[in-house]
């Protein structure tokens, strides 16, 4: 049994822990002011934030997420907060909401809970409130009538607002200030509680996958993640077969660099937790620059990194990213039994892997870039933010007295899967870092794809972009 508090009201369901948290609350709570948009996390109507207890802490972080994609029991031992959730503050308008009505920043409406919700998740955040925070706070919802700038007016006299907030213990100001309704200071103590619960047993987290004869592992359930891709897929099928949840397994989560400089992820860190690791960002400085090209705020705070190297995607943006790095995966089967594939290797054609059913990601490894290696992330998409690839590539050069002497070369959207261009980078290792040897790369790299005229471009337009990109890597070279 899945147990979690929406808005004030402690949840007791035996739905689906594959169902999406958007039908529970429409239709199970009859909650319908979230909106039911475009199904794909694209759009953000359905927004809500989800709050869960800080290790260590009794306060609880809460984060926005787009309730199309959320699997249920990703909701287990949280705080879910709709819109009906913080109207209760003074049966009023909250600074949120009238900031937005103010400006003018509503017209159809359809979005606009979606926006407040986003706003509301950042009024909570512990961290300071900047113009550029602000606006990043709506990165994530999309709004076919207003232009934006009458939106983006109401989240400057917010951030305004919010420069009163106190650094420390804000709840009990924003409580005051009507954002958020009073009983959200009791929150830390009732989602204590349901961990307690949890810890004795009564924990929504399936059993083990159980055995057969002679230790032999039977069917292993559908393993669900952070949902941004299978709920997307197949929304059906997932809500109707055992799941195994790995969101919010501990084991799985965690970044860390080992005494040899190996960077070790856990299969389940999200991509914000890569935006936000003290680790990745002393390896990788300039990777905010880059997985702000990536999805949005709701997604990067849902979206596991395993979870993108299983979807198999010929353009997923962290698969093209960490094909670079070099990294390698750590499988383990039904019976625990572990074994280790370069990332490069796991993909043998269109969605098929070179692993077990039962086998699952547990752990992500590479060697971090030295200060003086060259790392670098591109990618076209018809929109710059919150879009699919049409080419996405990355590249880790060394290079030392001008000349390249290892070189990683990726690239998405020009081949049935995520490749690895290891003609063109074994060729340039030991070659000057001249015009002539970009050239030479540019021709090599073209013979080393396929790319098919789709949606997202001609095979001539593919072609023409990784080109480019591939130069913009270069380019990077020569100005570090």
């Amino acid at each position: 049994m899945l147990h979690f508090y929406l808005n004030n009201q402690l949840i007791q369901t035996t739905q689906p822990a594959g169902s999406t948290l958007l039908d529970f609350v429409r239709y199970n709570q009859h909650l319908t002011g979230t909106k039911i948009g475009c199904r794909e996390g694209d759009c953000g109507a359905c927004t809500v934030l989800v709050g869960d207890l800080t290790p260590g802490a009794d306060i609880i972080s809460y984060q926005a997420m787009t309730s199309c994609l959320t699997p249920l029991g990703n909701a287990h031992g949280k705080h879910v907060v709709t819109v009906e959730g913080i109207n209760a503050a003074r049966g009023a308008l909250t600074p949120v909401q009238q900031a937005i009505v103010a400006e003018g920043g509503s017209q159809c409406g359809f979005c606009t809970v979606g926006f407040v919700m986003s706003l509301t998740g950042h009024a909570l955040s512990p961290k300071p409130s900047t113009p550029e925070s602000v606006r990043a706070a709506m990165d994530g919802n999309i709004c076919r009538c207003t232009g934006y700038k009458s939106l983006e007016r109401a989240a400057q006299h917010l951030q305004e607002q919010l420069t009163q907030r106190p650094a420390a213990t804000s709840l009990p100001w924003l409580a005051a200030q009507g954002f958020v309704p009073s009983y959200f200071a009791d929150m830390p103590g009732k989602l204590a509680t349901l961990r307690d619960l949890a810890a004795h047993g009564n924990d929504a987290t399936p059993a083990p996958t159980p055995t057969g004869p002679a230790g032999q592992a039977e069917t292993r359930p559908q393993l669900l993640g952070g949902g941004t891709d299978l709920l997307v897929q197949r929304p059906e099928q997932v809500r109707a077969v055992p799941v195994e949840l790995l969101y919010n397994q501990p084991a799985l989560r965690g970044i860390r660099r080992t005494e040899a400089g190996t960077i070790v992820l856990g299969a389940a860190t999200t991509a914000q937790q890569l935006l936000e690791s003290e680790v990745m960002l002393a390896a990788l400085p300039a990777l905010p620059r880059f997985l702000k090209l990536v999805s949005s705020t709701p997604i990067r705070q849902m979206g596991t990194v395993a979870g993108n190297f299983i979807n198999a995607s010929p353009i997923g943006d962290l698969t093209i990213l960490f094909l670079a790095l070099g990294a390698e995966i750590e499988l383990e089967n039904a019976t625990g039994q572990r074994r280790s594939l370069p990332l490069a290797e796991l993909y043998q054609g269109y969605k098929q892997l070179a692993k077990a059913p039962d086998e699952q990601v547990r752990e992500i490894r590479f060697a971090a870039p030295t200060p003086t290696d060259v790392f670098n992330f591109e990618k076209v998409s018809k929109r710059t933010h919150l879009d699919i690839a049409s080419v996405n590539t990355a590249a880790w050069l060394r290079i030392q007295d001008g000349m390249i002497r290892e070189a990683r070369l990726s690239a998405g959207g020009v081949g049935p899967i995520p490749l690895l261009l290891r003609r063109t980078s074994e060729w340039l290792a030991g070659q000057p870092l001249s015009a002539e040897t970009v050239q030479q790369a540019l021709t090599l790299a073209q013979q080393e794809i396929s790319p098919i005229s789709d949606v997202r471009g001609t095979e001539h337009y593919k072609r023409l972009l990784l080109r480019q990109l591939l130069t913009a890597h270069f380019g990077e070279a020569v100005n570090e």
